[in-house]
């Protein structure tokens, strides 16, 4: 048994995974174990590997479930330890990453899930992203994402919620939840288990001392593939539609559409008109099912909608 299980969902990124592991066995924090999910990739595993990693637990899937489901299906075989770490396999943390993580989660007790500084693999010096931020109008993006790393405070402070590319949570809060939503596949399935946290009361810390370094999409084309726009901008509507509470939800629902017509535009600008209908197609088909799943999640939402309020980026200009 050990304190904190660290989850890697798997799909054609061996030259990659064993990078990402050899930094964990670098980690200062030691009463960890290791799942790996392996989402029936296409490629043929490097020859040896489970002899390389003997304390690595390696779980091969019969298909490709999804980022989403494969993540559930780890959490829910973790029930020996307290505290669950998503990490990316292009996710690649420094030394400390994990002890300062855990160390967060023992002083803020009042948190229940942690997000870590993400640096560019390419360059250390930009910013990947510092949790995540969600609009009012239901556009999500990876807080300081492109910026120059310079001056940032290392003390924690709370944000929406964490990049599941390399996360902490307390697996009992992820269960009160239903963990990660599997009709979402991959992409903003974060945002969506973040929002369904808040909604239960739970809060997110971003501990800046927990550093990973990432190269982001690594094995599905980059953020700006067709795979990624598709998935990404078909669930914003289903996080939209499932999470965002009460008044919010009529308030800014014309501000909603409205930045989904804008982004059709944009896209259609830069010859993707394809791909971003086909997105927002599929989101509309999808609504009886996430309006269901919304009654589900506002009847059993331990908050009021003004806490919600409180932590949503309300800029009238924003980033994406």
């Amino acid at each position: 048994m050990s304190e904190c299980t660290v989850i890697i969902v798997n799909w054609n990124s061996w030259d990659i995974l064993t990078r990402c592991l050899d930094k964990l066995r670098q980690q200062d924090f030691q009463d960890f174990q290791v799942m790996v999910i392996d989402n029936a990739s296409g490629q043929q595993a490097p020859a040896g590997l489970s002899r390389r990693y003997p304390e690595v637990k390696f779980v091969s899937n019969a298909a490709n479930s999804g980022f989403a489901a494969a993540n559930n299906q780890a959490i829910l075989s973790s029930d020996d330890t307290e505290y669950v770490a998503l990490l990316n396999p292009d996710a690649f943390p420094e030394a400390d990453w994990l002890a300062r993580l855990m160390e967060a989660a023992r002083k803020y007790p009042e948190y229940a899930a942690f997000a870590s500084r993400q640096l560019m693999d390419r360059d250390a010096a930009i910013l990947d992203g510092e949790g995540d931020v969600v609009h009012v109008s239901g556009l999500v993006w990876r807080d300081g994402h492109g910026k120059r790393v310079g001056g940032e405070s290392l003390t924690p402070r709370e944000v929406f919620s964490p990049c599941a590319a390399a996360a902490l949570y307390r697996r009992d809060a992820l269960c009160s939840v239903g963990g990660f939503d599997e009709d979402f596949f991959c992409y903003v399935e974060d945002v969506d288990l973040g929002f369904r946290l808040r909604l239960k009361g739970y809060r997110c810390l971003l501990v800046p001392a927990a550093v990973v370094h990432h190269i982001g999409s690594a094995t599905t084309g980059g953020q700006q593939s067709d795979f990624a726009v598709y998935h990404g901008h078909r669930n914003l509507v289903w996080v939209y539609v499932k999470d965002m509470p009460g008044w919010i939800f009529w308030l800014c629902l014309p501000l909603h559409i409205a930045m989904n017509l804008a982004v059709i535009v944009l896209f259609a600008i830069r010859g993707r008109f394809g791909t971003i209908i086909r997105a927002k197609r599929d989101a509309i088909s999808g609504l009886p099912v996430m309006w269901r799943k919304r009654r589900a999640i506002q009847k059993a939402r331990s908050v009021l909608p003004g806490e919600i309020w409180r932590v949503l980026d309300k800029r009238l200009v924003f980033r994406r």
